[in-house]
């Protein structure tokens, strides 16, 4: 074997062994990859059922409602289009109507999105940076000082 058809062997083989770690990594994390949408991204891309992702925009105001025990129904939008929210758990203490809200879970057939997590911002001038660039986007971020 030639000089040359050795380093041509070994650059190969070390390609072929960085491509079949970089599969492996890849493969690994395809559970853990979770996609953010607001609600009018979700209204036009239309991701698989039980796919999961967050979503995140406002609380709508009057969207509330208790359903018992610790499950409520709420709307999650950016003014323009809205999504349908369902939780059982604990809400976070500063979640409110007309406040910033991202929720983690998957969309069912019935258009109903089912959230195993809610996040609620923490102070008045925060907001998700996600839920953020989205609203800048729709054209209906407010800057505060």
């Amino acid at each position: 074997m030639t000089r040359r058809q050795r380093r041509l062997a070994l650059i190969s083989s070390a390609l072929a062994t960085l491509g079949l770690a970089l599969g492996l990594v890849l493969f690994a994390l395809r559970d853990n990859i979770v996609f953010f949408y607001a609600p009018s991204e979700l209204a036009q891309k239309r991701p698989l059922e039980g796919q999961r992702l967050r979503i995140g925009g406002l609380v709508k105001q009057g969207s509330l409602v208790h359903e018992g025990g610790n499950t409520v129904r709420f709307a999650v939008t950016d003014t323009k289009q809205e999504v349908q929210v369902t939780y059982t758990g604990l809400l976070p203490d500063l979640f409110r109507e007309g406040q910033g809200v991202v929720a983690e879970g998957a969309l069912s057939k019935d258009k109903l999105f089912h959230a195993d997590s809610v996040l609620a911002k923490h102070d008045e001038r925060y907001m998700p940076r996600d839920v953020a660039d989205a609203l800048k986007k729709q054209g209906v971020w407010r800057e505060t000082n």
